[in-house]
């Protein structure tokens, strides 16, 4: 009987380290479904902000819109004659998206080198290095969800090239960062949790 018990209470605790919040507009929901033994989404995202100075709603806000808070997010497969999958347009991956040659970079530069993009912890760790490179490179405010998101869609690059100015899917994407961040901030100050 004992091992049964173990074996559900273990079954039940690895679908909760690997499932998607359920509440991903709410904060203090994803906090508080997401805090563990072995994983404590709240304390990772803190320290991101601690270690890079990016403000933890801004954090949560990018994850937000690029991966919807899913483990193993993918961009889609193109279709080939209309119907054959086929190649994706990026090797975006994990609750980032990060590109594998800017994921490549950051675990060069950080010496992170076992981190990965499906590891909540190790993404709030990359998004907020790459949000802090993007205030030195290009004079933007860490407080600044739309710009850093731009950033962040564009590249670095990119966005100096183009001063800030990108595509319309970059632009609604920067949107919902901002939107996305400012209510993360409301509900986080509400539940005691920023």
């Amino acid at each position: 009987m004992k091992r049964i018990l173990l074996s559900i209470a273990l079954v039940s605790f690895l679908a909760k380290c690997a499932s998607t919040p359920t509440h991903t507009t709410n904060a203090c929901a994803v906090f508080k479904q997401k805090n563990g033994l072995l994983f404590n989404w709240h304390r990772s995202a803190k320290k991101a902000e601690q270690v890079y100075g990016i403000p933890m709603p801004i954090i949560l806000a990018t994850i937000y819109t690029e991966s919807g808070f899913q483990q193993r997010a993918r961009p889609p497969r193109r279709k080939l004659l209309g119907f054959i999958p086929w190649k994706r347009s990026s090797s975006a991956y994990g609750y980032p998206q990060a590109i594998n040659s800017a994921w490549e970079e950051y675990r060069k530069q950080t010496g992170y080198t076992s981190a990965r993009r499906t590891s909540f912890d190790h993404a709030a760790k990359f998004i907020a290095w790459y949000h802090h490179k993007s205030v030195a490179r290009n004079n933007v405010s860490p407080n600044d969800a739309y710009a850093l998101y731009l950033n962040y869609h564009m590249g670095h690059n990119a966005y100096a090239k183009n001063h800030g100015q990108g595509s319309m899917i970059a632009i609604q994407g920067a949107h919902r960062v901002q939107t996305m961040a400012e209510q993360y901030d409301m509900q986080l100050r509400n539940c005691g949790m920023r």
